[in-house]
């Protein structure tokens, strides 16, 4: 078991073809998780996206793959979500090709809905779509709804936690700084952190509790949530990712660390020394497999 770091896409630097990330994360930056990023679109070919899973596999490094921006599993719309289910059942087996872990996905958009109705209505799109993944005879990965930054869109932890208590094949996606500004600032300590892993655990059970992928960056947010994600230098904004890391420590956690912020992968490395400064500090750095 590890706690791992890496980007959400292309490290920065990175100028090769997408089967080359993994070595590049592991060799050059030792990083060892990487989301790959369909939000425009699913567009991986068969045949790199399984090359793209061998290479993982290769240099040990965790595949997440993130499912295009445009699903909407709370609209009122029949159409809209055929359409949605239509990109995540493709999201699903691209993943799949590349062996990767989870689908992430954003649930949708309350609109004129009540959250009820929204959260009700999600639930029964995505019932249809794993009937749909178990007929292909598709195993994994799991599917990841995402906990959501903006007070319009569905997705707070209660909301997602139901989800994932109600469909099969899900696991919750904790968004570290959507929670912080769909809440106006709410992850300040290290307390707030453990609030949330505390009401997963009570509600999905200890070994989701402790073995969850999440996204982390700074946010900057408005009273209507989230704005823009900022930089871990940049020390006006939140959340702090040092409580986070020291919480992981002290509950035995293991957790997937996805970086968001505009620096992507050097954001990761930043997190990951943050992570082994404190491990050192508790003599545990057997326990997690830090190099």
């Amino acid at each position: 078991m590890k706690v791992r770091f890496g980007p959400a896409g292309r490290p920065l630097d990175y100028k090769g073809p997408t089967e080359g990330i993994p070595y590049y994360l592991r060799t050059v930056e030792n990083l060892d998780a990487f989301e790959y990023q369909a939000v425009r679109g699913v567009r991986i070919k068969q045949n790199r996206a399984q090359l793209l899973g061998e290479e993982a596999s290769k240099y040990d490094i965790r595949l997440s793959l993130h499912a295009p921006y445009a699903i909407n599993f709370s609209s009122k719309k029949p159409s809209i979500i055929e359409a949605s289910k239509k990109r995540l059942l493709q999201s699903v087996i691209a993943a799949s090709w590349m062996n990767a872990k989870v689908v992430v996905f954003h649930p949708g958009y309350y609109g004129d809905l009540s959250p009820n109705k929204a959260v009700n209505t999600c639930i029964k799109a995505l019932r249809e779509v794993v009937e749909e993944i178990k007929a292909l005879g598709i195993k994994a990965p799991l599917l990841g709804p995402e906990t959501m930054g903006k007070l319009s869109q569905l997705g707070s932890l209660t909301e997602i936690i139901l989800i994932c208590q109600e469909v099969d094949m899900c696991i919750p996606v904790i968004d570290w700084a959507h929670i912080h500004a769909r809440e106006r600032g709410y992850l300040r300590d290290k307390d707030s952190f453990l609030k949330v892993i505390n009401q997963i655990e009570k509600e999905l059970g200890s070994d989701i509790a402790k073995n969850l992928h999440t996204h982390f960056t700074k946010v900057e947010f408005s009273d209507k949530g989230e704005r823009k994600h900022r930089t871990l230098d940049e020390l006006k904004y939140g959340p702090d990712f040092k409580p986070l890391a020291e919480l992981i420590v002290e509950q035995d956690l293991y957790m997937t660390i996805i970086s968001e912020s505009p620096l992507l992968d050097k954001d990761a490395i930043k997190m990951k020394n943050i992570f082994k400064d404190i491990i050192n500090t508790f003599k545990r750095k057997e326990q997690y497999q830090i190099r």
